[in-house]
């Protein structure tokens, strides 16, 4: 099958002069940062923080407490915890970098509330560096612990993949009588996205195509994964507003980036914007299980608020053509042989 949409930040469509120049300054930024962490490591972390790029670890991602290989927070000194955060801000929007910081609260909540502290652990979140970063060369990194997993693949100086991408909360909302009570690490994602369904359910009932949520994401932490059947609605049979309204809750995901990676995925959405479909299953009520995915060929977005009744909400951004880069990397090592 011809792979119409691809999340690609060196995609089909061409890129100008100054938005190649904007990527370049992210990779360059990227580079910086993970070269200032590595130098400030000593040796023997330094080995634990980095693997080769071609390594399978590269492509060993996962979103459950686990044991993880790089290096954790846990591990690092105040200041080496600031170059962390530094790698992250090379990537991330200043909202993206927020919700990393809720949910990693979130985990520090847990393990008060549950009395788990060496099980929920708000500082085993691990970083690891493939290859050796560079402005304009090949390499990969990975910030990962429970609830949390982004990855970045560079290529020749440009960012080529941003995903698999995966931002989740437990709970989804704190009830409990708590200094955190009320907070919400992904309200957006879950608030725009039952408004939309529910103002399409009210013309379209096949927006719904399943009462019974199922009780995950559906393509979980696989490496690689073939695109699902589409489900619910097309964008071609929305309104205006409701086409509108979808491109706002994509941009909810997309917006987590920093604004030269934002506009460049919002763009590429944007020219295959029709081939988009959007699909609920569960209950249209607040505080009830759902799931919900937006997917165009290889392009999806995957929701899943079942766990907890309905308080336990995942969120993955995948691309079955090219997580990891595997498309691009694939090209270009035909392209060099």
């Amino acid at each position: 099958m011809k792979k119409i949409f691809t999340f690609l930040l060196l995609s089909v469509l061409p890129l100008s002069a100054h938005e190649h120049h904007d990527l370049e300054k992210v990779s360059a930024e990227m580079a910086k940062a993970a070269n200032s962490l590595l130098k400030s490591l000593d040796e023997e972390t330094a080995k634990r923080a980095q693997f080769p790029f071609k390594a399978d670890e590269r492509q060993n991602w996962n979103y459950v407490p686990t044991s993880r290989k790089g290096v954790s927070l846990e591990n690092l000194s105040g200041q080496q915890i600031e170059l962390v955060r530094q790698l992250l801000q090379s990537a991330l929007s200043d909202p993206g970098l927020k919700k990393v910081d809720t949910i990693i609260a979130l985990e520090a909540f847990l393990g008060e509330t549950e009395n788990r502290p060496d099980f929920r652990n708000s500082k085993a979140y691990f970083t690891t560096i493939f290859g050796d970063p560079s402005a304009t060369g090949t390499w990969g990194w990975r910030f990962e612990g429970h609830h949390l997993s982004l990855n970045y693949t560079i290529i020749d100086g440009k960012p080529s993949s941003l995903t698999p991408s995966f931002f989740a909360a437990n709970p989804a909302e704190v009830r409990a009588d708590h200094k955190m009570k009320g907070t919400r690490a992904l309200a957006a994602e879950e608030d725009l996205a039952r408004a939309l369904a529910s103002n399409i359910a009210k013309t379209n009932q096949a927006i719904i195509f399943s009462k019974k949520p199922p009780r995950e994401i559906l393509t979980r932490s696989t490496r690689q994964f073939d695109q699902l059947a589409p489900v619910g609605v097309a964008t071609k049979a929305m309104n205006a507003e409701q086409q509108q309204a979808l491109l706002t809750l994509i941009e909810e995901f997309s917006k987590r980036h920093r604004k030269e990676l934002n506009e460049a995925t919002m763009k590429q959405i944007k020219a295959e914007f029709t081939m988009l479909h959007f699909g609920w299953a569960g209950s249209l009520e607040p505080e009830q299980p759902f799931y919900y995915r937006i997917q165009s060929t290889s392009f999806l977005i995957e929701v899943a608020n079942v766990q907890n009744k309905g308080n336990h909400i995942h969120a993955v951004w995948r691309d079955s053509a090219n997580d990891f880069a595997i498309d691009i990397l694939a090209d270009h090592i035909h392209s060099d042989h």
